[in-house]
């Protein structure tokens, strides 16, 4: 199978979902004829026509606003932000327009739309373009996070985000678009809200997502290395949540680390350890731990930015904490 960066596995979902579907339109800062800031829209303008790839103003507001009214008339607008800290200035056209229009319609409208963006530190970005702010969407009912971590995994979760006649917000790491990975030249679709098992385990589950499942994997090398057997959950989707792929799996290890790059103190990790202690509790034999961003804002100097941010020593030491007798 061919390998290829996680951008042009999103670019290729991009323009084999416009081919199939001639509702799909793009709107975005620079997404035309420049290609977008990470270069995933490169080469769509020039095959679709502006029409269908819209460069925008720099007005967050202005054109996500603009994108729930085309889909509530039948379109399906994919609107990049560049920087997830900027969906901020549109949290009322996201959160109050797009994601309750369904039901406060009673069912009427619908909202078949796509939110790509990126969020994430590691490029010294500074503490206003380094952001994880995917628990923010996951808390309101109504609209969809998806977060994946493998070009495989983007290409599949952006196709069916675009079917799901639905709200998307669509999360991709900047540290992640050179990655390459397998991807297969067929047409497939990977369903929202089941997540994937990367590696088996039977001592300890790590529970991630996005550039974190990378962190975890290399982890649960180090770990194996010293006697200790962790399984590897890449959630995929925050929201739908697949649980019962969690609580298989922590009821065979009985030990649960979750990792994230959100900042720690109510991030999404601490919805699955109440999961986990609502319905496991039992089977437990060690404290959940979370592995996370300190709670202060991302620092721009580089090296203050790697202490901030979870590293994969940090995860190792959980997890080996778990190992001692309560």
């Amino acid at each position: 199978m061919r390998e290829i960066t996680m951008a042009q596995a999103l670019n290729e979902a991009l323009r084999e979902e416009m081919v199939r579907d001639s509702r799909i339109f793009l709107m975005g800062e620079d997404i035309g004829d420049y290609g977008g800031i990470f270069k995933v829209t490169k080469d769509l303008a020039a095959q679709f026509g502006k029409e269908r790839v819209r460069d925008t103003p720099i007005s967050e507001s202005g054109f996500v606003g603009a994108g729930v009214g085309a889909a509530m008339t039948g379109l399906i607008p994919v609107i990049e932000i560049m920087w997830i800290d900027f969906t901020l200035v549109a949290m009322d056209q996201i959160l109050n327009q797009a994601a309750k229009m369904k039901y406060m319609s009673g069912g009427q409208t619908s909202v078949p739309m796509v939110i790509r963006t990126q969020g994430g530190g590691g490029r010294g970005n500074g503490a206003q373009h380094s952001q994880s702010l995917e628990t923010l969407f996951a808390h309101i009912p109504g609209i969809k996070v998806v977060v994946p971590s493998t070009p495989y995994d983007a290409k599949g979760l952006l196709k069916a985000a675009l079917r799901e006649n639905a709200p998307v917000l669509f999360v991709e790491n900047k540290m992640l678009y050179n990655k390459k990975g397998h991807v297969p030249e067929e047409d497939y679709v990977i369903p929202l809200g089941k997540a994937d098992i990367k590696r088996s385990g039977t001592d300890v589950t790590l529970i991630s997502i996005s550039r974190m499942v990378d962190y975890s994997l290399e982890a649960a090398q180090i770990l194996e290395q010293e006697g200790i057997s962790a399984e590897v959950i890449d959630l995929r989707t925050l929201d739908p949540l697949d649980t019962e792929t969690i609580l298989i799996s922590v009821r065979k290890t009985m030990r649960a680390v979750i990792v994230h790059e959100a900042h720690r103190s109510f991030g999404w990790g601490g919805e699955v350890v109440a999961l986990i202690q609502e319905e496991a509790f039992d089977y437990l034999d060690a404290p959940i731990l979370r592995v996370a961003t300190q709670d202060v804002p991302i620092p721009f100097n580089r090296n203050l930015e790697k202490q901030t941010l979870p590293q994969v020593a940090d995860i190792v030491n959980a997890v080996k904490s778990q190992f001692k007798v309560y």
